[in-house]
C-alpha cells in the first residue's frame, strides 16, 4: 500500500469515526469528565504543594512524581472507558458513561501499573532533557518516538486482553507493528479533520471580531475571544474522542482480522477503496 493510500484510508478511517460520534455523542463525555478531574487533581496538588512548601530539594521530585503518575493515571481511566464504550457501540450495544467506567474501574490496577510505569518514564526523559545539550535532546526524542510507539495501543491491550505489565508491552507493540501504516493513515486523518473545524471556527471567531467593531473597539474582542476558546476546546475534544474510536477499530482490526460494520469505507488490507 502506497503513502498516498494509506492517507486516503486515514482520511476514510477519521470520517467513518466521526460517523460512530455522531450517533453515539455521549462518547464526548469521557474526555470531558477526563479534562475536568485532571484540572482538579492539577489545583489541588499544587495549590497544597504552595501552602505545604514542598516545592524544594527532594520533595519537588515526588511532587512532579505525583503530577505525572496522577495525570497519566487520570487520562488512562477515562481513555479506557472511551475506548470500552467504542468497542460496544461496535458490536451493536448501547455504551454508556456509566458501563465505561465501569469497565474502567474493573481494570483499575493495571491502569494504575501502567501510570506508574509512564510517570517513571516521563521522570527519566524530563532528567535527560535537562542536560540541555544536543545529544541529550536527541536520545530524549528518539526515546519518546520509540516510547509512543511502543505504548501505542496500550489502553486497548489492558481493557480487552487479561495480560500482565510486560505482555502488555509485548502486545502492543505487536499490534502497532502490524498495523503501522494504518496507525500513520488514522492519525493523520484524525489531524486533519481537527484541524479543518478549528480554521472554520476560528475563521467564524475572526469574522464576529470584524463584524463587531474590529480594531475600533465594542465587544468584538471579548466574543471573537470566547468563540477562539469554545473552538479550541471542542476541537480537543473532537481529536481524543475521534483518536480513540479509530485507534480502537484498527485494535480490532490488528487482534481479530475484522472490520468493524461501522467502517465500511475502510479496506484495511488493501487501503481506502
Amino acid at each position: 500500500m502506497g503513502i498516498f493510500s494509506r492517507l486516503k484510508m486515514g482520511w476514510n478511517l477519521s470520517m467513518d469515526s466521526l460517523r460512530v460520534l455522531r450517533k453515539q455523542p455521549e462518547l464526548t463525555l469521557f474526555p470531558v469528565i477526563s479534562g475536568v478531574a485532571g484540572m482538579l487533581f492539577i489545583a489541588l496538588l499544587f495549590g497544597g504543594s504552595y501552602v505545604l512548601d514542598l516545592f524544594e530539594g527532594t520533595m519537588a521530585f515526588v511532587v512532579l512524581f505525583v503530577f505525572y503518575l496522577g495525570t497519566a493515571f487520570i487520562a488512562s481511566f477515562f481513555n479506557a472507558g472511551l475506548v470500552y464504550s467504542a468497542r460496544e457501540s461496535f458490536e451493536g450495544r448501547e455504551p454508556s458513561v456509566k458501563s465505561g467506567l465501569a469497565a474502567a474501574w474493573r481494570h483499575k490496577t493495571p491502569l494504575f501499573v501502567w501510570a506508574v510505569i509512564s510517570a517513571t518514564v516521563g521522570m527519566l526523559l524530563r532528567a535527560i532533557e535537562s542536560d540541555d545539550s544536543i545529544v541529550s535532546s536527541i536520545i530524549a526524542l528518539v526515546v519518546s518516538v520509540a516510547w509512543s510507539i511502543i505504548t501505542y495501543f496500550i489502553i486497548p491491550v489492558i481493557v480487552f486482553e487479561d495480560v500482565g505489565p510486560l505482555e502488555m508491552f509485548k502486545r502492543s507493540g505487536e499490534t502497532f507493528k502490524n498495523t503501522w501504516g494504518e496507525t500513520a493513515g488514522a492519525n493523520f486523518g484524525v489531524g486533519l479533520v481537527s484541524a479543518l473545524f478549528m480554521l472554520v471556527g476560528l475563521a467564524v471567531a475572526v469574522a464576529v471580531f470584524f463584524a463587531l467593531g474590529g480594531f475600533g473597539g465594542g465587544p468584538g474582542f471579548l466574543v471573537a475571544a470566547a468563540i477562539g476558546v469554545v473552538v479550541v476546546l471542542v476541537a480537543t475534544l473532537l481529536s481524543t474522542a475521534l483518536g480513540a474510536i479509530a485507534k480502537t477499530a484498527l485494535y480490532v482490526y490488528a487482534t481479530e482480522g475484522k472490520r468493524p460494520p461501522e467502517f465500511d469505507n475502510v479496506d484495511f488490507d488493501r487501503g481506502a477503496r
